[in-house]
């Protein structure tokens, strides 16, 4: 009896939750709908929004300074992993920018480094990689401790080769120093210009390399879902380490567009002035000579061809090639831009308003 009155009455609870939960839809689809649209939140200038942001006063300064400090007394740990043939990878809340920087100023003074940084919206992976070649292949010579078959530069410069090849080369370098190693620090190897498998892969070949050291942060939680047991435990060789910093992203954020501001002609000017002082001198004087071309000729871009000419002739460039890898700088940067002439003709276009280009040519003479 009593077996049958709880059958009864879970057969009622059952009811009456179906009932309420069909009820609840009729009464949700009948509501009426607000008019409001996201269109219609006045929001703010980009520019700003960021300076109140910057006014915003830090909290728990000291505590974070003694945070830091203590990451400082494991400095000599993260380079006797790298001494062994680890890759550094640093997580947790927080930039942690600064705090690789000055690991590689202060631990890393007898090791060359080269820096990629991932937070930008758009990198050239083999410019980085040449640009690690050449630094490689000039220590080696300089140190004369070379052991190796045939130099790169008597077949091909080494700007003009595949990334197979120089990823062949960087792997087969070989120095009778058995300590000797160059560091590439990856601020966000999680970052957007560097998140296809492409070039995940490219990287981790990179880490395998037996001359290369790498040292990375990540902030994505999904990052690690970007390597598989092999990328991760063989090639990267990965040593974890947590270290938040809670310190905000100022530089990182830079390059990202805020939700809740429009963008603004001011916040251009800084980002591609930040962009052009990360670059060369030359970089930025062939930058120039573009930009005062644009402002007088403002409807037209400017040839490759007339571009070459002008900086030969004041000696910022040696060859099309050291000119194209500058215009490569400016192209991921989204620095410049190509367009057809009305002849048909390729021309280079900067793509900001007049008065913005008068803007970045004067921060970068400063």
């Amino acid at each position: 009896m009593d077996t049958n009155d709880n059958w009864d009455e879970d057969e009622d609870e059952e009811f009456e939750f179906s009932r309420n939960y069909f009820l609840a839809k009729e009464l949700a689809s009948s509501a009426k709908k607000s008019k409001h649209k996201l269109t219609d939140i006045d929001v703010v200038d980009e520019q700003e929004l960021r300076e109140a942001a910057s006014r915003i006063q830090p909290k728990h300064e000291d505590e974070i300074a003694l945070l830091l400090d203590s990451y400082k007394t494991i400095y000599p740990e993260w380079l006797l992993a790298l001494r062994c043939g680890f890759g550094l990878l640093m997580y947790g809340f927080g930039s942690k920018k600064a705090l690789i920087e000055d690991f590689a100023s202060t631990a890393l003074t007898e090791y060359s480094v080269v820096v990629i940084n991932g937070y930008l919206q758009s990198i050239n992976l083999k410019q980085a990689v040449i640009a690690l070649a050449e630094l490689l292949w000039d220590q080696m010579k300089t140190k004369r401790r070379i052991s190796y078959r045939e130099s790169p530069k008597s077949q091909q410069p080494l700007s003009s080769q595949s990334m197979e090849e120089l990823l062949t080369f960087l792997d087969q370098a070989e120095i009778d120093d058995v300590d000797f190693f160059v560091c590439v620090v990856i601020h966000n190897i999680d970052g957007p210009g560097l998140r296809d498998s492409e070039t995940q892969q490219y990287l981790a070949r990179l880490a395998a390399c037996a001359r290369i050291r790498i040292v990375s942060t990540i902030d994505h939680i999904n990052a690690p879902l970007f390597w598989d047991k092999n990328m991760a435990h063989t090639q990267f060789n990965w040593c974890w380490y947590h270290v938040p910093t809670f310190a905000p992203y100022k530089v990182e954020g830079m390059f990202y567009p805020l939700i809740l501001a429009h963008g603004s002609a001011s916040q251009t000017v800084k980002t591609a002035t930040i962009v052009l002082l990360s670059l060369t001198r030359n970089a930025q004087s062939v930058f120039k000579v573009l930009a005062e071309h644009q402002l007088s000729h403002p409807d037209e871009g400017m040839p490759i061809s007339d571009l070459y000419s002008v900086c030969r002739e004041r000696f910022l460039v040696s060859s099309q090639v050291t000119l194209n890898s500058n215009l490569t700088e400016f192209k991921d940067h989204e620095l410049v831009k190509i367009k057809k002439h009305s002849d048909g003709q390729d021309c280079l276009h900067i793509p900001l308003t007049a008065e913005a280009l008068q803007k970045v040519v004067f921060e970068i003479n400063q």
